[in-house]
């Protein structure tokens, strides 16, 4: 027992720290040391008893953790030491048996540890078990085996030939280049047996994934194989034309293309369709049609970007910077915007709504697309299509024609190197077709974002994925839009700028980028707010800003001008000086009534370049009941006064008016500005009102407006533009508007200047306008006593007559 006691006593040893080698007993090894505390441990065994403790470490660092040490190794002999040139000992050791590590006792000079024997604990197991556990083992051997390169045949044989179980294990276990962890594994298995069916299932493993390997480099032979079979038959076909004295040059370009076709890694489809182009190049003489015709193809296809993407910026916080920072107003514009970005976000793959930007002209559409294609950092392709007649425009020419070319599509992605650009359609309401197609018609393809996947132009005669790209249009009519066109795409509308909006897009916009453009600085330069006003007021009349930039441009060129000279050395521009720089005021104010008069209404009407106010004059003469409208006035104002007539009629007696006024009196209702076309319902209270307080004799308030369509009973339909309307209202100073109730919700639209300088009366009948136009409540008074005097005579009248009369009658 003593005996026993003692050869598992600890022993104090050198130990030596292996990385990526496992060693086990019975086994000798080679290996290199380069470490210095390796090298000095190597050396105080070699000084000692020649015994040194070798295990592994499960990393690959020069100094390494006690963690990472694994705590069974070998108890090796060292045989021999040998130092080479550059400070590497080759070391020769047996292995003796395993042992487990106890704990490291200092680890200076180098690493001594205390270990103790770790014996094997073989279990009994049936003979025949063993044997065809062995069997086994020697079958997996020989798969990998003809899997792995260069396995001396004489090893092979020593394990296929032997019959002890211990000795095979060894040899596999030393030999296969299995990984550190799978090696300790196998080295701190308890039993032949189950360190036998360890290394089976890594075997039959390592075999598997040998022979996927060998199948892949296969393949990957094969075609090297064919590449350079292919690369020697044009080499030869070189030579070949060499010979002949023919050009070889066209054979030299043919396989450059070729050389580019197979570097862009394109579809099967693409590239055997460019390679066959290739090919036909390099059969055709070099100063051919067919070779100019075939050259430009293919350098019109290579240098579409395939496969060539930007990365989206996604940043919606930096996105409506960016639109705030260039636009103005706008919110519902921007907020669609920042929703279709948010959604590309979040499905990047999902194909999105084309978008078309409505509006009247300079309200800022090209700018908008500008700005986001700027906040995404994608490429920018604009793409005019004004006076766009022939479809080869948008699918491009077959390339048999003289002079082809691709369309504007495709043409637009060459210039964008990317293949998801932001691609604005311009104008895309001013395109028409004529006997050579219809563009809009092409276009179908293009904005149909379910099948623009596989865009085929009829120059390339190839799909290309237009699902990537971020299509934007832009239009000024929608009736001139083809209907299944303008049915792929989600209408945006821009409307007008008010006289607000407009006045902070010139502060903090068009001042600046003029003064930049003419060289001038802020301070040599000041232009007044009230003079920013006036310019808008007089001197323009836009839906958008651009004849307002032009203006300020013209300041700038007169300022610079006067700098030059030495006149001044800055110029401030007043409302006093204004007229001095650009001449007289190009148009007048509107024509409003500030005072309390009868039969005068300040209407309000909508117009393409904003609100204006249109009053309504009525005047009520002696005649026969005709009744005039003059002003220009459309069928649809003319049916509105004939429904204030018949209205006013109906309520005659509630407003002190003559029942018989339709039949004793003439009316004239006139709009002024009688050159200017108008129509449109929203005048139908305007119209009732005026004739109301011409009839009645009570004044309408100077300090309203209103608009709103009525009905033959008396109730206020809504209208639109209430935006633009009550922005002219309040540049007019007026105290109050009158709207119909149902425009209530279209407040959220108004300027916050309107809503807090303008008090809003909501309509649901006309009576409630007239109550609040008309300056006092009307005296019905004599009304009644002329009806009852009426009756009164009728009565008397009746008594004259004889009663046979009245019976006969």
């Amino acid at each position: 027992m003593s005996n026993e006691t003692s050869r598992l006593a600890p022993l104090e040893l050198p130990m030596l720290l292996l990385r990526g080698l496992v060693v086990f007993p019975k086994v000798m090894i080679h290996f290199d040391v380069a470490r210095d505390k390796s090298t000095k441990a190597l050396t105080a065994a070699a000084k000692g008893n020649k015994l040194i403790f070798l295990t592994a470490q499960s990393d690959y660092s020069d100094e390494t953790e006690p963690d990472k040490i694994y705590k069974v190794g070998v108890v090796a002999e060292v045989k021999q030491l040998l130092k080479t040139p550059g400070g590497v000992t080759r070391v020769m050791a047996e292995g003796l048996y395993r042992a487990k590590l106890v704990n490291i006792i200092s680890d200076e000079p180098f690493y001594t540890a205390s270990v103790k024997k770790y014996p094997e604990r073989n279990a009994k197991i049936d003979p025949m078990e063993m044997e065809a556990l062995v069997r086994a083992v020697k079958d997996e051997f020989k798969a990998y085996c003809e899997n792995m390169p260069r396995m001396p045949k004489d090893y092979i044989d020593s394990i296929i030939g032997s019959d002890d179980p211990k000795s095979i294990f060894d040899n596999i276990a030393v030999s296969m280049p299995l990984p550190v962890n799978e090696k300790q594994q196998l080295l701190e298995a308890n039993g032949l047996h189950i360190k036998l069916g360890m290394l089976l299932a890594m075997l039959s493993r390592e075999a598997e994934v040998m022979g996927i390997e060998k199948d892949i480099q296969d393949k990957l032979r094969q075609q090297v194989d064919e590449s350079q079979r292919e690369y020697y038959l044009r080499e030869q076909m070189k030579v070949i034309a060499r010979e002949l004295g023919e050009d070889d040059s066209v054979q030299d370009e043919a396989f450059d293309y070729l050389d580019r076709i197979n570097e862009l890694s394109l579809p099967e489809e693409i590239s055997e369709k460019l390679s066959k182009e290739a090919d036909r190049l390099a059969r055709t003489s070099s100063s051919s049609q067919e070779a100019y015709v075939i050259r430009n193809y293919l350098d019109t296809c290579l240098e579409l970007p395939w496969n060539k993407f930007t990365k989206d910026k996604i940043d919606l916080k930096k996105v409506k910077a960016q639109l705030d920072k260039d636009h103005y107003g706008m919110d519902k514009v921007k907020e669609r915007i920042l929703e279709t970005i948010a959604v590309k976000k979040l499905a990047p793959d999902g194909s999105g709504q084309i978008i078309c930007l409505y509006g009247p002209p300079g309200v800022g559409k090209t700018s908008v697309a500008k700005s986001i294609a700027k906040s995404l950092g994608r490429k920018y392709v604009r793409i005019s299509l004004g006076g766009v007649r022939d479809e080869s425009d948008i699918r491009g020419h077959r390339k048999t024609y003289v002079g082809a070319m691709p369309g504007r599509i495709i043409d637009g992605l060459i210039k964008a190197g990317s293949s998801n650009p932001l691609i604005l359609l311009d104008e895309i309401d001013k395109i028409s077709g004529d006997y050579k197609g219809d563009p809009s018609s092409a276009l179908l393809e293009v904005l149909d974002s379910e099948q623009n996947s596989t865009f085929r132009d009829h120059y390339i005669e190839l799909p290309f994925d237009l699902s990537k790209a971020m299509f934007i249009t832009t239009a000024n009519d929608l009736s001139t839009i083809d209907p299944p066109l303008k049915d792929r795409m989600e209408i945006i509308e821009l409307t007008s700028y008010t006289r607000e909006e407009k006045f902070h897009i010139v502060k903090e916009h068009l001042i600046s980028k003029q003064l930049k453009k003419h060289g001038l600085k802020a301070s040599q330069l000041k232009i007044a707010d009230k003079a920013v006003y006036m310019l808008i007021d007089f001197y323009t009349r836009e839906a958008g800003v651009r004849e307002l930039e032009r203006q300020i441009a013209s300041l700038c060129r007169k300022a610079a001008k006067e700098l030059c000279d030495g006149e001044k050395t800055k110029v401030s521009v007043t409302t006093s000086n204004l007229e001095d720089y650009l001449g007289h005021r190009k148009y007048i104010e509107d024509v409003v009534s500030h005072t309390d008069e009868v039969g005068i209404v300040n209407g309000l009407a909508w117009t393409s370049v904003g609100g204006v106010i249109m009053p309504l004059e009525v005047l009520v003469m002696d005649g026969k009941g005709n009744v005039e409208a003059t002003g220009s006035l459309g069928d649809v104002m003319k049916e509105s006064s004939k429904i204030a007539v018949s209205y006013v009629r109906s309520v005659a007696d509630r407003y002190g008016i003559d029942r018989n006024f339709y039949k004793e009196k003439d009316i004239h209702i006139h709009a002024p500005e009688g050159a200017t076309p108008k129509d449109g319902p929203s005048a139908g209270v305007t119209m009732t009102t005026a004739l109301v307080s011409a009839l009645s004799g009570i004044p309408v308030r100077g300090d309203v407006a209103m608009t709103g369509e009525i009905t033959l009973r008396g109730r206020v339909l809504p209208i639109g533009g209430l935006r633009e309307k009550t922005m002219a209202a309040y540049k007019e100073g007026l105290k109050a508007v009158i709207i119909p109730a149902g425009n209530k919700g279209d407040l959220d639209e108004v300027d916050k200047a309107v809503k807090d300088n303008m008090e809003f009366i909501f309509a649901e009948r006309i009576t409630d306008v007239l109550d609040a136009a008309l300056t006092k409540k009307p005296d019905t008074s004599r009304n009644e006593e002329a009806r009852s005097a009426a009756v009164l005579t009728a009565r008397e009248e009746d008594r004259r007559v004889p009663v046979h009369s009245r019976k006969r009658s």
